[in-house]
């Protein structure tokens, strides 16, 4: 095994699980389940059948991963929250053919108890404060909190608060890149960092 799981975790076969990963106690990873290379999921992690999960990826305590979520590389879950797959579940009603996709973008940070409804897109980079309730798609660069989750501002790839001049030009404070703001979409200048 080029991955690490500890005594307590149970790996469903067949899966693809990438070099360098760590998965820790009690946790469970279905069938059919792909993670990448150099993840770390923490302890009592939940990952259902077919999902998809890139390289880099960082879920903590508590979090349950179901059919239908896809998430990209470099992504941090935080504990305890909460994805979900029907939008309408009832106990006696069977509904496994109508779940619904969600799709968690690079590099986008989901904070601890944050709560997110199926069927939506999370984008590149965004930041989901904790405790917020996502109930629609969410733009890259975007930081939202609350319930429901609004969004409050933009956030650089280091997790810095953008903050625009007039020309719509904001300097992430971390690492001297420069983001540009044009109809209310944000996107990194592909100019090198200001020295």
């Amino acid at each position: 095994m080029d991955y690490y799981k500890h005594e307590t975790t149970i790996i469903d076969q067949p899966c693809n699980i990438g070099k360098g990963t760590k998965i820790w106690h009690f946790s469970h990873i279905m069938p059919h389940v792909t993670i990448g290379k150099n993840c770390i999921l923490g302890q009592n992690v939940f990952v259902g059948n077919e999902v998809i999960i890139g390289n880099h990826v960082k879920i903590q305590n508590n979090v349950s991963v179901y059919k239908g979520v896809l998430i990209e590389d470099d992504v941090f879950l935080g504990p305890s929250m909460v994805f979900t797959n029907v939008i309408n579940p009832r106990s006696r009603v069977e509904r496994k053919n109508e779940f619904k996709n969600t799709y968690v973008k690079r590099g986008a940070s989901i904070g601890a108890n944050a709560t997110i409804l199926c069927g939506i897109s999370i984008g590149k980079y965004a930041m989901i404060g904790a405790g917020a309730v996502v109930t629609k798609d969410i733009k890259n660069y975007a930081l939202v909190v609350g319930n429901p989750a609004k969004q409050i501002g933009w956030i650089s790839e280091m997790g810095c608060k953008l903050f625009f001049d007039n020309n719509n030009i904001a300097i992430c404070e971390f690492s001297k890149e420069k983001y540009l703001l044009k109809n209310n979409t944000v996107v990194k200048d592909k100019l090198p960092p200001l020295e």
